[in-house]
């Protein structure tokens, strides 16, 4: 029956349910179109918990570095996640990377190689002699830092940098969503916008590796093209070192049971508790498969919707799981574990923290009350708030802060180097082109498995 009597007081249960039902409906579908990219950039996979550690192949390609002008027709979708096999011993792994001296991030700077700031010609000459050697620097090393080259202060100049390297350009990983902007505008440019928004400039980006669903970039290369009166550092983080300084016990259960990310809350179900008790269950299975639906229709990933308490004014939610994943992984090339977790950026309580230090982040409008990530156990449990402490005092302590000035690049391994941004004050205009390989990359891999394995001890058996 549409109308239930309670009492005295009939209950008119399929027009309230209706009506609560198209309301929702339409703040989902807004909120989902404006943030989607929200959910792309907390997700850290859509790998099922069973096959978290079996190895994805990455998309291979025989082509050579794509030029800006055919970029829209070229460049493909970001490769598949790379998660490798699993460790046999994870702390053993541990404690041979404690046993060794590891370098990360050197500079090359213009004038320590005889050129000057403004020799154009010069310097894309050098990058071009010395590509397989700079390409054998930022995987060895998670990173190349690039000082006093007025070739990259331009897009153009940007753009040919990368390409004299071999670096191999594939589309933003939110390319699905179609989230971020580019740098000049045009929707097929291959150099995207960095967080350069002043709604955004009191929010400290935490330490992550790009990953967006399956899929994340080999490698990328972040530029500056207008540095930030005041802060605005990019950081980078080498990912073995957090591996490497990490207490061993903690090490073994975040290996042992995984770990999952909360990726959004849709906070405006409320209405739900205001229902007849007997109904509710039935009414919350049909809303969280509306929601499902409406989600994963537009997004070429998965994610668990999950109900709970509280999100905004304490009402009740809709939580986005992904699925299971390892937070240490072996680099595809060399072999050697390293973390691979996006905790830094994704927990609730460090952010929290976080805001006390550089203020609120600004979460109160539209679309941005459910930009809210949050990171668990892969069984679901909760992290103590001790242990998260421990794994940003760790991730802070390995953090550089490299303060770019115009011209300036960082190109680095996504696998093995994290990055974030840090809070600034002024106009900020930074650059990033995401890479789905290099020339000389199946070379590396082939080089490095025909090492016998004292050479190479970090590969997984």
């Amino acid at each position: 029956p549409s109308t239930i009597i309670f009492g005295d007081h009939p209950f008119h249960f399929f027009p309230l349910l209706l009506r609560h039902c198209s309301e929702s409906a339409q703040q989902l579908d807004t909120m989902v179109k404006f943030s989607v990219s929200a959910v792309a950039l907390a997700i850290g996979a859509s790998l099922s918990s069973t096959a978290a550690f079996a190895p994805v192949a990455p998309t291979t390609s025989r082509r050579t570095a794509v030029h800006m002008s055919t970029v829209a027709e070229q460049s493909p979708l970001a490769p598949l996640t790379v998660w490798g096999d699993k460790i046999p011993n994870i702390l053993e792994s541990q404690s041979e990377l404690k046993s060794r001296k590891v370098e990360f991030a050197p500079t090359i700077k213009a004038s320590d190689i005889g050129l000057a700031s403004d020799d154009i010609e010069g310097q894309l000459a050098y990058v071009k002699e010395n590509a397989m050697e700079i390409k054998q620097k930022m995987v060895e090393n998670g990173a190349v830092i690039f000082r006093e080259f007025d070739l990259m202060k331009e897009q153009d100049g940007f753009v040919k940098f990368y390409e004299a390297i071999g670096m191999k350009t594939c589309l933003d990983p939110l390319h699905s969503v179609s989230a971020r902007p580019t740098v000049d505008g045009d929707k097929n440019s291959p150099v995207y916008e960095a967080v350069n928004k002043e709604s955004r400039k009191n929010f400290f980006i935490g330490m992550h590796n790009e990953f967006v669903g399956t899929r994340a970039p080999r490698a990328a290369a972040f530029v500056c093209f207008k540095a930030a009166e005041t802060g605005g550092e990019f950081l980078i983080a080498d990912g073995r070192q957090i591996f490497r300084d990490l207490r061993s016990d903690l090490v073994e259960k975040l290996y042992q049971r995984n770990i999952r990310y909360s990726v959004m809350e849709l906070p405006f179900f409320g209405w739900v508790d205001n229902l007849p008790e007997f109904i509710q269950p039935g009414v919350m299975g049909a809303v969280r498969g509306l929601a499902s639906a409406a989600i994963n229709a537009k997004v070429d990933f998965s994610v668990d919707l999950q109900w709970g308490e509280g999100g905004y004014d304490n009402e009740k939610m809709l939580q986005a799981r992904a699925p299971s994943q390892p937070p240490i992984v072996i680099h595809p090339v060399t072999g050697e574990p390293h973390w691979f977790c996006n905790v830094h950026s994704h927990s609730s309580k460090l952010r929290k923290d976080r805001e006390s230090v550089y203020g609120a982040e600004r979460f109160e409008d539209g679309a941005s009350q459910i930009n809210k990530s949050d990171m668990y156990y892969g069984d679901d449990g909760a992290i103590s708030d001790t242990d998260l402490e421990h794994m940003d005092e760790i991730t802070m302590k390995n953090v550089q802060f490299v303060k770019m000035t115009e011209g300036d690049v960082v190109l680095l391994d996504n696998y093995k180097c994290m990055h974030g941004r840090n809070v600034f004050d002024g106009t900020r205009k930074h650059g990033v082109a995401w890479f789905e390989g290099w020339e000389g990359e199946e070379e590396m891999k082939k080089t490095m498995a025909a090492q016998p394995k004292e050479a190479a001890p970090f590969f997984a058996s």
